[in-house]
């Protein structure tokens, strides 16, 4: 049974790293297929589903995709460029905040939503666009691990280790990994202004894009309140966050309706929550519990264990860089969801508290992405805009703003962590 189920594991990352489109299928078939063996009894593979996690993804796009469409974060961005008008300026600042931004949105969002911005100014001036939107991009990854919200991996980490939203703020009284992604930041700002060193354009003052509809905003703001709530309410059922957020995209998508009497918009926003990701959880929270029970889990937190000893600064360091380096590669949701329960494993094995390794895992993963055009999927996005502008982008012309970009973000993220956690 064991060497079954790991050569099914084993096949499943194969295929879902070579036909990415169809991945949720395979988790969903090998996580099928786990229950007929007997690897998963049917009733465990309905509990081995976080059903919080599934519930703020789903609720969290629905509101995200309306906030969107009322031309909210647009605006944001006009008043932004507005202000700056020097080139160099706007586009350092067009980084940040879609970095920003993607702390509470998805990456991808971010993405499509800054890059146009940034494409007008590029052709308004003559400039090669390729820059500005790929720092948009690898900006968009860096904030994602800033929040409890701020992508799909903090989201898993929240749930397995049952993270409320002011923990990414403050843990256990010391600075949680907002902070230690904002010095992460801060540490990119000199390599995004040699990138633009040579612009020197001003632009004119333009107009702002008018806002549709306030009230997805103020239910995303609500849906952020009602989460930093909910953190200091004790012994609370564990679904309580994916619920907060399902209710304000509810309530979001009834004002809108309510508004404008328009069921096409409703429909749209059902159609971009992204099934096929918590379809793909779904399956992989069901492998999980499959290779845990057969004992693979165990077999890889030993792994480690062997070959660093008891040491916890071998261990964290080998996990930080060793994540970097496969999620430059790999989307990191699978790897995040494998490894969680790995890092529990060595801690309780080495009798640490786990929160190092918990945040050293989520570094390395969520900006290990940077480092290749295929490492995140903000990265694809990004590479299909430019493609449609006519603009083709070259492995290394990726890597000359992705690794130097990386390498100081999860340098600073690796010592802050360790000096605060360890």
């Amino acid at each position: 049974m064991k060497t079954i189920v790991i050569a099914l594991f084993a096949l499943t990352y194969v295929l879902m790293l070579s036909v990415p489109k169809y991945r949720h299928f395979f988790a969903l078939a090998v996580a099928g297929i786990y229950v007929v063996l007997g690897a998963v009894a049917p009733v465990e593979a309905l509990g081995a589903i976080d059903w919080n996690v599934i519930l703020m993804l789903a609720g969290t796009m629905g509101t995200v995709y309306l906030c969107i469409e009322s031309q909210m974060p647009a605006a944001v961005a006009d008043i932004m460029v507005n202000k700056l008008k020097k080139v160099k300026l706007i586009f350092v600042a067009l980084a940040l905040f879609s970095g920003f931004v993607s702390a509470f949105i998805d990456n991808v969002a971010t993405v499509l939503m800054v890059a146009p911005i940034a494409l007008a100014i590029a052709k308004k001036f003559n400039i090669s666009p390729v820059q500005t939107v790929l720092t948009v991009a690898v900006s968009s990854n860096l904030q994602g691990a800033a929040t409890l919200v701020g992508d799909t991996t903090s989201i898993l980490l929240g749930g397995y280790a049952n993270m409320d939203f002011m923990d990414f703020f403050v843990m256990d009284g010391k600075p949680g990994m907002f902070w230690i992604v904002q010095a992460g930041a801060l540490a990119t700002v000199p390599v995004l202004f040699y990138i633009f060193r040579n612009e020197k354009a001003v632009v004119d003052r333009g107009t702002v894009t008018e806002i549709t509809n306030m009230f997805p905003t103020y239910t995303l703001l609500a849906t952020v309140a009602c989460l930093i709530g909910a953190s200091f309410i004790p012994e609370k059922p564990a679904i309580t966050n994916g619920v907060i957020c399902m209710i304000f995209c509810i309530i979001t998508m009834g004002q809108e309706f309510w508004l404008n009497r328009d069921r096409d918009k409703i429909k749209d926003t059902v159609v971009n929550i992204d099934f096929q990701t918590l379809l793909l959880l779904s399956g992989l929270f069901i492998i999980i519990q499959g290779i845990t029970n057969v004992g693979l889990i165990d077999d890889i937190s030993g792994l480690f264990v062997k070959i660093a000893g008891d040491n916890v600064f071998v261990i964290y360091t080998i996990l930080v860089w060793f994540s970097v380096i496969v999620s430059a590669f790999i989307d990191n949701i699978p790897y995040v969801a494998t490894m969680l329960p790995v890092v529990s494993v060595i801690a309780g094995t080495i009798g640490i508290d786990p929160t190092v390794l918990y945040f050293g895992l989520l570094a390395g993963a969520t900006l290990g992405g940077n480092i290749t055009p295929v490492g995140a999927s903000a990265n694809i996005a990004a590479g299909g805009i430019l493609r449609k502008e006519g603009f083709e982008v070259s492995t290394k012309e990726f890597m000359s703003i992705g690794v130097p970009f990386t390498l100081c973000a999860v340098v600073t993220g690796y010592v802050l962590i360790w000096l605060i956690y360890a």
